[in-house]
């Protein structure tokens, strides 16, 4: 049975009688990298079924938060790890510099676009193991700039230009593609800004400040372009936990964070877009 919270749309989830889980499943996405000149990478995306939990103490979620953009020719901000109990998912890679400097994209869950001028080619990030896929280099030539895609949980960012794409999961009842990979930005003059991977991330812009990606789905952001000026690149999306496990067992005794909680389908569903934790 469903019972709803006319405030959120779920139930509260209250339980605590003598029949707790022994394990549940889990969907633990970290947050996505700002965007320099190369679109920022994806947060590590790590799901599983099976995952062994204790009873009577919380168990810790932590929701990072997605990098910020880099301002002019910078490099972005590499996303914050998230975490549900023993697992952690790292951070998105950021997106590389232009200008003066072009640099690589930085290392993550999955890595950044590299940047791309002045003839420098510079290299996407790696990603890491199970976690993403690597970011796509930069790529210059002449007025023809583009930064590397950021790499996305589904695949690795292009070189130059296009994010990787995110995955696809139904832990909640529904098909959702996450954790896709930030567009490379361009330069206007002769450069195609990059698309954005599915699942949420940004496209690259050529000539100002590029869209954030959306919140709580762990994707990097689009990279800043040059038109005359350097654009700033967007920020990264936050991260996402989900966990579920058959409803044969007792619900949470407590939660912390707000999360939202369904009986539904035959799990106890719980999401989180905000820290917290959960006791069984």
């Amino acid at each position: 049975m469903l019972t709803v919270n006319a405030a959120s749309g779920f139930g509260s989830g209250g339980g605590g009688g003598g029949n707790p889980p022994s394990d549940v499943e889990y969907l633990c996405i970290a947050g996505g990298g700002g965007g320099g000149n190369g679109g920022g990478g994806a947060g590590g995306y790590r799901t599983a079924a099976g995952l062994a939990v204790a009873s009577g103490s919380g168990l810790t979620v932590t929701i990072g938060g997605g990098g910020a953009g880099g301002v002019g020719a910078a490099t972005g901000v590499a996303g914050s790890d998230s975490v549900f109990s023993s697992i952690t998912s790292d951070g998105g890679g950021f997106g590389g510099p232009t200008g003066g400097a072009p640099g690589p994209g930085g290392n993550g869950g999955s890595g950044g676009g590299g940047g791309g001028e002045g003839g420098v080619n510079s290299a996407g990030g790696s990603a890491t193991a199970g976690q993403g896929n690597n970011g796509g280099s930069g790529s210059s030539s002449g007025t023809n700039q583009v930064g590397g895609g950021g790499g996305g949980k589904g695949g690795a960012g292009a070189s130059p230009g296009n994010g990787g794409n995110g995955s696809a999961s139904s832990i909640n009842g529904s098909a959702v593609t996450r954790a896709g990979g930030g567009g490379g930005g361009a330069d206007v003059r002769g450069g195609t800004p990059g698309n954005g991977g599915t699942g949420g991330a940004t496209a690259g812009v050529g000539n100002a400040t590029a869209s954030n990606a959306t919140v709580n789905t762990g994707s990097g952001a689009g990279g800043g372009g040059y038109s005359g000026s350097y654009g700033t690149g967007g920020a990264g999306g936050s991260g996402y936990v989900c966990i579920r496990y058959a409803n044969t067992y007792d619900a949470a005794s407590a939660t912390t964070g707000s999360p939202s909680y369904a009986d539904s389908g035959g799990y106890h569903i719980y999401q989180w877009t905000g820290s917290g934790s959960i006791t069984f």
